[in-house]
């Protein structure tokens, strides 16, 4: 399906070079990152009242090369056991076949391409999916892992002149919350990596479905050049199917995405003197990009992103402002419990819902 190796050879060969520092500043910033991934883990737990890790609370911090290579690893978790489950279903050419062959090295070079423009922009991310360690084989895969990508956090708080210890320990806030959730919420991962493995196997791959996804993906290409609000390149292929589960996907990524931010946010005063600052500064970023790259990420579906960090974040300030975070807190009761898209707009809503389902029971 991919190349991996060619993925990752890709990514690597055309990642941008991160900002210059010497040796003695970058050990300083590494060994910062790793102590603050430490000290945050504390008052996220106090503010949302979830246990905390489950994960030995491992932290990496890489480089951009390292970004990508870390990705790709946790693809090839999630991807290459559907190989032959789409195999057996007629969905992927035999094994070793000439098509095959050129058409894994082809989308390994488009992997690669997508990884190198996202590795000079992402500040950290918690790694779901990671590939059994070598020295422990037998034993299952580990359960998840914070990485940060420190010449990214470097480069953005320089570009924003912000105090980088500060924003620092701003960026570790966020991710630790996502270490959070999913090391407390046993069901949430499983239940994100069946909603990938369903939308993959959703596949339509007759021929007229095909051209019609082409067609569509040129208009997204098009529409992202133009500026305008249509569908990202990932919208623009998808078969009816996969619409529905992504539209789970996407509600389930909302919330936690916005979780995070509004963790971020409210912690930070307590923690993060010039949160207020940061915040400011980091909206201005996000909004002030060129043309070019306006089109790549509308393309891409990284404005989708965006946006979803701030419409959950809305959400789950209305909620604990209306009825606390204990109350909040019901939303990881199940998957059932999650906010559907239309409650993720109409908070009220996502409430009734939760008080009628305890009344009834």
């Amino acid at each position: 399906m991919i190349d991996w190796q060619v993925a990752t050879s890709t990514g690597v060969r055309w990642v941008r070079p991160g900002p210059q520092v010497s040796i003695g500043e970058a050990r300083k910033v590494v060994a910062e990152l790793r102590q603050l991934a430490a000290v945050v883990a504390e008052p996220v737990h106090e503010l949302t009242g979830l246990p905390g890790s489950d994960d030995d609370g491992k932290v990496a911090i890489v480089d951009r090369p390292g970004w990508i290579r870390a990705n790709v690893d946790g693809f090839k978790v999630v991807l290459d056991p559907l190989v032959d489950r789409m195999a057996e279903r007629g969905m992927a050419p035999a094994g070793g076949s000439v098509l095959t062959s050129v058409g894994s090295r082809v989308t390994g070079m488009q992997a690669g391409l997508i990884l190198a423009y996202l590795a000079s922009r992402v500040l950290g991310q918690y790694e779901l999916f990671l590939p059994p360690d070598p020295d422990q084989l037998g034993t299952d895969a580990p359960a998840g892992r914070l990485t940060l990508v420190a010449p990214n956090i470097v480069m953005v708080e320089r570009e924003l002149s912000v105090n980088p210890h500060d924003f620092r320990r701003w960026v570790c806030l966020h991710e630790e919350t996502h270490r959070t959730q999913f090391t407390s919420v046993a069901w949430l991962r499983p239940y994100v990596q069946q909603l990938m493995t369903d939308f993959l196997l959703a596949s339509d791959l007759d021929p007229a479905s095909i051209l019609e996804r082409l067609r569509a993906a040129a208009d997204a290409v098009a529409g992202a050049v133009r500026r305008t609000d249509g569908e990202s390149l990932i919208e623009a292929i998808q078969s009816p199917r996969q619409r529905e589960i992504l539209e789970k996907m996407t509600a389930v990524m909302t919330l936690v995405e916005g979780h995070g931010d509004y963790v971020m946010d409210a912690v930070g005063p307590a923690v993060v003197p010039s949160v207020a600052e940061i915040r400011e500064k980091f909206s201005a970023r996000r909004g002030s990009a060129g043309r070019i790259e306006q089109a790549i990420r509308r393309i891409l579906g990284i404005d989708l992103k965006m946006k979803q960090y701030e419409q959950g974040s809305r959400f789950v300030k209305a909620v604990v402002d209306e009825s606390g975070m204990q109350s909040f807190n019901r939303i990881w009761t199940s998957p059932e419990t999650l906010p559907t898209t239309e409650e993720l707009s109409a908070p009220t809503a996502w409430l009734e819902r939760m008080d009628a389902g305890q009344a009834a029971g």
